[in-house]
């Protein structure tokens, strides 16, 4: 079942168009990331489906029913939408437990609804504190608790991880994920943040200037992106120029197998290649180049190569596991694994 339908979605601010044309599809019980950067539309397009703003054209439906359209505009309160906002935003004169029961009917707070929110989000006991006692992580887990309680039939989650330093984002997100799974609620995360769109969504939405660029699994977002601004914006990417001929890439790198869904024959072609592709080896007569730098991430670390001048000189990423040791200046081998990206010619946007 369809529980969010949108249709030619538009909406301008002082001839900005903020949207353009959005089409939205989310099943039940799935999350949907809007991923973008500063300014693309993706917070307007998250309130305009709460009723915070009026676009200008199309049609929203929730649960079938029509909520927005040329002749209907309903009100936000009957929406039946859970909006977790940045930071959280917490009534700072009501307790835990009064933040939760706001707007809950008084047959609502009288089942125990506020215990269950407290131990769902993992607070059990905490109901009697003030805002300020809390901490940033434990105030955005009472704000997803005060937006499940009514049981809403869509949850919105605007950037909720910002303000938080990286390690408790990543608890936090994870924590959110599984509440959001185990109640089967159906849910939008709009972010800027690639790794956190990619490891929280079913489906993932990338927004450019106010329009849908690509919407797809976040496997099928990374490995095969519509074009070379997406492939650069959801990860670390190497772009180089080369012939795609006869279904095979003429490359430095000998031929290599083009991916599904790309030209088979192109004079001017840009392939996409992403670090993890990249094979360093012994120096032995291959494709090769000097380390310039490591970058080491703890899991993994990120090597910067620059390719002999004979070979192009490019500068390319590679993502290696564990921590290795190259130091800088020295010389390696070079191969490439697996199915790359080719698009026809194309700009690459600053």
């Amino acid at each position: 079942m369809k529980k969010l339908h949108i249709r030619d979605l538009s909406k301008t601010f002082q001839n900005v168009h903020a949207l353009n044309n959005i089409q939205v599809d989310l099943a039940e019980g799935h999350m949907l990331s809007v991923l973008g950067p500063s300014g693309c539309g993706k917070t307007t397009l998250l309130r305009s489906i709460a009723g915070f703003e009026t676009p200008d054209t199309g049609v929203i439906e929730i649960d079938g029913e029509r909520v927005f359209d040329a002749s209907t505009n309903r009100k936000a309160e009957k929406r039946r939408i859970g909006y977790v906002p940045q930071e959280g935003v917490l009534f700072p004169h009501l307790s835990v437990a009064q933040n939760i029961s706001f707007g809950l009917s008084r047959k609502a707070k009288r089942s125990y609804r506020v215990d269950e929110m407290l131990e769902l989000v993992g607070m059990s006991g905490l109901g009697k504190r003030m805002p300020h006692e809390l901490s940033g992580g434990q105030q955005q887990r009472i704000a997803l608790a005060r937006a499940l309680a009514p049981a809403p039939s869509l949850v919105l989650l605007d950037e909720p991880f910002s303000a938080l330093d990286a390690g408790l984002r990543a608890t936090l997100r994870e924590d959110v994920k599984t509440t959001l799974k185990q109640i089967g609620a159906t849910s939008i995360l709009v972010t800027h943040d690639q790794e956190e769109a990619l490891s929280m969504a079913d489906y993932v939405a990338v927004m450019r200037q106010g329009t849908c660029v690509q919407t797809a699994d976040p496997i099928s977002l990374y490995k095969y992106p519509k074009d070379i601004n997406v492939a650069k914006f959801v990860g670390d990417a190497t772009v180089m120029k080369a012939e795609v001929f006869n279904g095979n890439i003429r490359s430095l790198f000998g031929n290599l197998p083009v991916a599904s869904g790309c030209p088979t024959d192109c004079e001017l072609a840009t392939i996409m290649i992403r670090p993890e592709q990249f094979i360093i080896g012994q120096p032995d007569g291959q494709i090769g180049g000097h380390v310039m730098k490591t970058t080491f991430y703890g899991h993994d670390a990120l090597v910067q190569l620059k390719l002999d001048h004979v070979f192009g000189g490019d500068e390319v990423q590679i993502r290696v596991m564990g921590s290795p040791e190259f130091s800088p200046g020295e010389y390696v081998g070079l191969q490439i694994n697996g199915e790359v990206m080719a698009y026809e010619h194309e700009e690459l946007l600053v």
